[in-house]
């Protein structure tokens, strides 16, 4: 039962995982708007910059600063715009930048903490009632979260550079030609401790999202087939993923948006980090951007949420049923 479980969790997160990848590429190009980058930035670089930093066409002209984000409140691109420019500027190969990564990252992650939680659930379920009260529904999912987070933190820092690098000037990209090559850059270039930078906030924000995503997916399916709303099929599925999606999203963006940050930040020889840790990246970026900085990136963080979340219950639903009899 256990090791099955592990292999039902990891088949449908992977799939999940790949079908809504530029929903979540857009959503981290959005979080990094308006963070600064290096001085040496000049403005041969900034006709370069990518859709993170593009601004609506009726903006009037800025100067150096403000076209790099420093100061440009209000003049931040949308979804739709920032996935136009990604399109215009790089290609539609751009919007799978990090693909490997993210299937890695779900191998890794999302595998543990689906099986993690649907062991814990099996094991704490009353045998007699038949179901699991919410609140070890969540400590369930504290558990399975925080655990896959720490396995899959080397896999989630390659996918987050890789989604950010087009926005970069040309010359300050990395180009990771893949997500081995990155851990192995990496590794060489910065310590195999980077391979944990930003741990902390991953596996806080993947204990968020665990216990808000499996624990009230569980919940509203168990209320829909209690109050005889809808039978145990698709739409019964559909409905409690995309509601589970929607919790998860507003309890975890404000954690994912200072993780990208910290994940991305780029240290030069001999210079201080941009941040010292997740708490200095919060008050510099609430000082900066304002308290709202913190939700940037809802947009395209639910419209990716809830598809992944509906995605991903939907195949589980479907791959138990196939691998019921095994």
């Amino acid at each position: 039962m256990g090791v099955k479980s592990f292999v039902e969790g990891g088949i449908a997160s992977i799939v999940a995982g790949c079908s809504t990848h530029p929903l979540d590429l857009i959503k981290v190009r959005m979080q990094l708007q308006g963070e600064q980058v290096s001085a040496s930035v000049n403005s041969h670089h900034i006709r370069n910059l990518r859709p993170a930093f593009a601004l609506p066409s009726q903006s009037p002209p800025m100067d150096a600063s403000s076209s790099l984000g420093i100061a440009a409140r209000g003049s931040r691109a949308g979804p739709i715009s920032v996935g136009v420019q990604i399109l215009r500027s790089e290609g539609v190969s751009a919007l799978f930048s990090g693909l490997s990564a993210t299937m890695l990252r779900q191998t890794l992650y999302s595998t543990t903490r689906m099986g993690l939680y649907d062991v814990l659930k099996q094991k704490w379920t009353d045998p007699d009632k038949g179901n699991l009260p919410v609140g070890r529904k969540i400590v369930a999912g504290l558990i399975a979260g925080g655990v896959g987070a720490a396995v899959g933190n080397p896999a989630d820092v390659a996918m987050v550079r890789m989604q950010a690098d087009g926005r970069l000037p040309v010359a300050q990209r990395r180009s990771y030609s893949g997500v081995f090559d990155a851990i192995t850059r990496m590794s060489k270039q910065e310590g195999v401790a980077s391979l944990w930078r930003g741990s902390a906030l991953t596996v806080n924000r993947a204990m968020i999202v665990t216990a808000s995503q499996l624990a009230s997916y569980d919940q509203f399916k168990e209320m829909i087939l209690a109050k005889g709303l809808m039978k145990d099929g698709l739409g019964t599925h559909v409905t409690a993923s995309f509601a589970a999606g929607f919790v998860a999203a507003v309890a975890s963006n404000p954690v994912d948006v200072i993780k990208t940050r910290v994940m991305n930040m780029k240290v030069e020889p001999g210079a201080a980090p941009p941040y010292k840790g997740a708490l200095d990246c919060a008050l510099k970026t609430v000082k900066a951007e304002g308290p709202m900085a913190l939700y940037k990136g809802f947009i395209p963080t639910i419209s990716r949420q809830g598809p992944f979340t509906v995605v991903l219950f939907v195949t589980l639903e479907q791959v138990r049923k196939l691998l019921k009899e095994f």
